[in-house]
């Protein structure tokens, strides 16, 4: 059998690794050749929950904010309460 060194074994569930590439291609695309790191998929999420849930709460509180800007003539801003939602 007639084996060059850039053939491999390939075994199930070897996905993109078992395919040949150049370096270039494996260094952009990183995570295609890397086994999943359940601690750092753990984190992330937890980020991406924790950035998700922020901006809820931001949103949530601006709603809830009863005063709104007005810019008087004479150039200074003031914080009015709002009277009525038809009278914006």
């Amino acid at each position: 059998m007639n084996k060059n060194k850039n053939t491999r074994e390939t075994t199930p569930g070897d996905g993109l690794r078992s395919l040949r590439s150049t370096t270039l291609f494996r260094a952009v695309n990183f995570e295609l050749y890397t086994k999943p790191n359940k601690t750092i998929m753990i984190l992330g999420v937890m980020a991406m929950l924790g950035c998700s849930g922020y901006i809820f709460y931001m949103n949530f509180n601006q709603k809830r904010n009863d005063y709104r800007t007005l810019v008087k003539s004479d150039d200074t801003v003031v914080l009015v309460k709002k009277a009525s939602k038809w009278t914006e």
